[in-house]
């Protein structure tokens, strides 16, 4: 484990792991016994196409292509939702990523501002392909549009894509039981319990 880490700091990558619980139970205690806290979250996979939710009202639901003028405000919406400001650098970061098919993402936009151009995210999100799998990462609406359905707004555009891109298999770790429900409300059902262990 501390070669891992080690290793980690070399990369300058988050040290990090992530791991599914009931594939490898006695993993949690040399992970904690390094010193990582472990946080514990449900895995949720998605059954059928995925459910269509109404488009909320004053808000324009996209996805975000690398040169979209709503790119940086979707890339440092889901930072301002949990609370800390994205690195410098991570917009441009995202953008090459969307360039290279490695990300998409999408965003809900308000209507009214910015003199009506639309870029201004309230919730945005991305999913991350990797052959006819994807993984749903990084959902976050801002705290002052919270409770009017953007986040699962923006999680089924981005089912939609992945679905029509191919993907066969949608998943996602959902942050607690009740985010679980609401992802529920999509058909994504929990599947197995996914930890994650952060310095």
């Amino acid at each position: 484990m501390e070669r891992v880490r080690a290793r980690q700091r070399e990369l300058g990558v988050p040290e990090a792991f992530e791991w599914v619980a009931e594939t490898t139970p006695g993993l949690r205690a040399a992970v904690e016994a390094s010193g990582l806290t472990v946080h514990e979250h449900p895995l949720m996979v998605l059954e059928g196409p995925g459910l269509a939710v109404p488009e909320p009202e004053g808000v324009t639901v996209r996805m975000v292509d690398a040169g979209d003028p709503g790119l940086e405000s979707a890339v440092a919406a889901p930072y301002a939702a949990f609370g800390f400001p994205p690195e410098p650098g991570t917009a441009e970061r995202t953008a090459g990523r969307i360039t290279a098919g490695l990300t998409r993402l999408a965003a809900a936009f308000d209507e009214k501002a910015d003199g009506g151009k639309g870029s201004v995210a309230l919730a945005a999100g991305q999913y991350q392909p990797v052959g006819d799998v994807s993984e749903v990462v990084g959902v976050g609406t801002v705290p002052a549009a919270r409770r009017r359905g953007l986040g699962l707004a923006v999680t089924a555009a981005l089912v939609a894509d992945a679905r029509a891109r191919g993907a066969e298999l949608v998943f996602l770790s959902a942050s607690d039981a009740d985010v679980a429900r609401l992802y529920g409300r999509l058909g994504f059902r929990t599947v197995a319990t996914a930890l994650i262990a952060e310095a």
